[in-house]
């Protein structure tokens, strides 16, 4: 593949990226790639697979979800292939980095990304210019886990849940100041979501990053944030911070006790932190088979399941095609998210 070229015919598009005529056959895309890939990819390509150690890419930092995700991943699996998984970081520029680099990798099986929605879904409604295009460079092999965000706030603000928050930014409009990870990030996306679906206005902050984001709204300086679990619920727990609610669908079983934001009155407000592999297009499908099957597997396993609930994080795993529609539907969602916020980075 050119890469180049299709940038710069990618550049030229109009946005956002999401109302382009491959977002909307991408599920057609998604079976119509597999199809290719079975002729491609026999029997035995799949007895063979692996023939040597596999590089996971991680297009962020350690210890992050990301990075999580795959060294559970990658523990977990390389015995069950008989080879090993490295996890590789490349971070920078929003995950764009480590991500080009996994779509111009062979596609051979021996290079996977785990992936998550600020590179897979988010990026593409936020760069003008981008050196990957997620709907004809990847193949989904299969969700991972979900992480859900909590919505906190500084003990000062008199909020002690979702619809008195909601109460208050509507008495103060444009007062209440929030915090985020950056312009562009999940953090930010899910706050905007929620303003707009309450029908509230409050004050964007961004930080570099999650941790000086946690530090400025535990000092007061910002009242609200909706970081990931992991990141805050232990400052929620003494007391530093006040839970208010989970972003995700349903409760979760690492803090059962906090209710949704969709039980606490906005219904259908949904969002969170999803990782999952993918693959360079045209894969064969043998490989897809093989890999699909092992991560199902790992994902039932009792350690891998305590090590992401540890993180906040719950199991999710998927067919191809299952994580080819949540693709579709996630590019959707957030190419709304990304307009209604008037979010843009060059």
């Amino acid at each position: 593949m050119n890469v180049d070229r299709n940038a710069a015919v990618r550049a030229s598009r109009p946005r956002p990226y999401l109302l382009e005529r491959g977002v909307r056959g991408f599920a057609g895309k998604v079976a119509l790639s597999l199809a290719l890939a079975l002729a491609a990819g026999t029997a035995g390509a799949q007895q063979s697979y692996p023939a040597r150690p596999i590089r996971m890419l991680v297009p962020f930092s350690p210890g992050g979800a990301s990075d999580t995700a795959a060294r559970i991943v990658a523990q977990h699996m390389s015995p069950r292939l008989g080879q090993q998984i490295v996890v590789d970081n490349h971070p920078g520029a929003g995950g764009t980095i480590g991500t080009a680099m996994a779509a111009r990798a062979p596609a051979d099986g021996y290079t996977l990304l785990m992936g998550s929605n600020t590179e897979i879904v988010i990026n593409p409604n936020l760069y003008r210019r981008l050196s990957y295009d997620t709907l004809k460079d990847f193949t989904p092999v299969s969700l991972v886990a979900n992480t859900p965000l909590i919505v906190v706030v500084h003990p000062s603000l008199p909020a002690k849940n979702i619809r008195e928050l909601i109460t208050l930014a509507k008495a103060r409009p444009g007062e209440l100041i929030y915090a985020s990870s950056g312009n562009g990030s999940t953090v930010q996306l899910a706050t905007e979501m929620l303003k707009t679906m309450a029908g509230i206005d409050m004050r964007h902050v961004p930080y570099n990053g999650s941790a000086p984001a946690i530090t400025q709204t535990l000092a007061g300086e910002t009242q609200i944030m909706l970081p990931a679990m992991p990141v805050a619920l232990e400052h929620a727990r003494a007391g530093k911070l006040r839970v208010l609610a989970v972003t995700s669908a349903k409760r979760v079983s690492a803090a059962p006790e906090l209710p949704t934001v969709a039980e606490s009155g906005v219904r259908g407000y949904e969002i969170g932190i999803w990782n999952g592999l993918v693959v360079p297009s045209g894969t064969p499908r043998g490989v897809l088979d093989r890999l699909q099957a092992e991560v199902k597997q790992v994902l039932t396993l009792p350690e891998a399941k305590k090590s992401f609930s540890n993180i906040g994080a719950e199991v999710w795993s998927s067919t191809p095609e299952e994580f080819g529609a949540l693709i579709t539907a996630e590019l959707a969602k957030y190419a709304k998210i990304v307009k209604d916020a008037g979010v843009k980075i060059d």
